[in-house]
């Protein structure tokens, strides 16, 4: 028996694209994760098994050999835990074998931080395997190590909310504050099973604004604004509010270039069936909408989401990171 670890995803409640630029955003750790199992070998090779996408294969000085699904894919998913473990090694100061499993319940490339959600998994795993102390600080730090595999440059977001779970505002400048939010966020996601590139929408923005800087900077403005105004509501538990900011932020991400047609469905469909707010979450083009609904109209909502062509599924706040599920 190994020890297993998980980590949760996330959502963008507020912000997403603007803060590239240095403005705000409400990041939400969700009580979808992704659970890590690790155990040692007697050999010097490191297994890596994921169940939910079907692909394995191992690392042996240096090479990668497939053993199911496609390889080019697997060694892609793969590169980032193994970067991941061998700084845990490091820690550990030997080098041995290990069997990791892979068991996510988080959609893949949906803008719901599933890749970070993963490492910070097995980061947790191996290092109390190995009796290696990793403080949260340490797991964010490897996390975020192996995430520029996968993204260039990233914000760090997905990585400090799969780390530390709960509710932080994120800026730049001054890096992650968590917010106390006492409030039960009940969301219906609606994935619209469109794969896309963060980096894509990324640069379609940053053309928007390159041509049109006069009409995009008070765009951002507004989306400050919606920020600050989204942290007043979250401490006064103030959903309706929520519901409005949700869906002007969601005019403005519109307005620069990164919803599409997939999104608008499901997010038109949720508002029709009675959402407080309904918006896009992450990168946009395709991915996932969210939308934040009272009690008694999940059920409805989430119906009105399905039948429009969405994969829709319900999610709560969680202030529970990466922790060690079983030992």
């Amino acid at each position: 028996m190994g020890v297993v670890a998980s980590a949760p995803a996330k959502i963008i409640l507020f912000g997403e694209h603007f803060v590239v630029y240095g403005e705000p955003a409400i990041v939400l750790a969700i009580d979808k994760r992704a659970y890590a199992e690790a155990e040692q070998r007697n050999d010097k090779r490191l297994c890596l098994r994921s169940v939910n996408l079907n692909l394995a294969g191992y690392f042996e000085n240096g090479t990668f050999k497939i053993e199911q699904g496609d390889a080019k894919e697997a060694k892609s998913k793969f590169e980032p835990i193994k970067l991941a473990v061998a700084k845990v090694l490091e820690k550990h100061g030997e080098n041995v074998g290990l069997n990791i499993q892979i068991n996510s319940t988080v959609p893949v490339a949906a803008g719901l931080g599933s890749s970070a959600a993963v490492v910070a998994a097995v980061t947790a795993a191996v290092g109390a395997l190995l009796n290696v102390k990793m403080s949260k600080e340490d797991v964010f730090r490897t996390t975020y190590e192996s995430e520029k595999i996968v993204h260039g440059t990233p914000s760090g977001i997905d990585p400090a909310i799969s780390t530390f779970g709960g509710t932080l505002l994120f800026q730049m400048d001054t890096g992650f504050k968590p917010l106390e939010v006492k409030a039960d966020i009940p969301l219906v996601i609606g994935d619209t099973g469109v794969e896309r590139s963060t980096r894509a929408q990324v640069e379609k923005v940053r053309s928007i604004k390159e041509k049109y800087p006069q009409i995009v900077e008070p765009v951002m403005l507004a989306a400050r604004e919606i920020v600050l105004r989204a942290i007043d509501a979250l401490k006064e538990n103030d959903l309706e509010t929520l519901g409005e900011l949700m869906n002007i932020n969601h005019a403005l991400l519109y307005g620069v270039g990164v919803s599409d047609e997939s999104l608008e469905w499901l997010v038109n469909a949720a508002r029709k069936a009675g959402a407080l707010g309904a918006k896009l979450t992450g990168a946009g083009g395709g991915g996932c909408m969210i939308a934040l609904t009272k009690n008694e109209e999940l059920e409805r909502v989430f119906e009105a989401i399905q039948r429009v062509g969405g994969k829709p599924f319900m999610a709560r706040k969680t202030d529970e990171g990466v922790k060690i599920e079983r030992t």
